[in-house]
């Protein structure tokens, strides 16, 4: 199967939070209510400056996915 890079979640547990999950390396879950991220991989190793950057450039890709996506609902 051919995952999509990002994927929107919600939860009826959380009816005011909406998540975006990354499904590919490093895999989060990024709660867009309060920016709250929950890691599925091990970072350390990593180089730091390296994956500071990335990360940084992945939270701003789910939030554009976010924006996108509700953009399509709107119309």
């Amino acid at each position: 199967m051919d995952l999509p890079k990002f994927l929107l979640a919600d939860n009826s547990n959380y009816p005011d939070d909406i998540f975006v999950l990354h499904t590919e390396f490093p895999r989060f879950m990024m709660n867009l209510k309060n920016d709250e991220i929950e890691w599925f991989e091990d970072l350390t190793g990593e180089k730091e400056e390296d994956i500071t950057t990335e990360l940084a450039d992945l939270m701003d890709k789910a939030g554009n996915f976010y924006d996108e996506e509700m953009k399509k609902y709107e119309d």
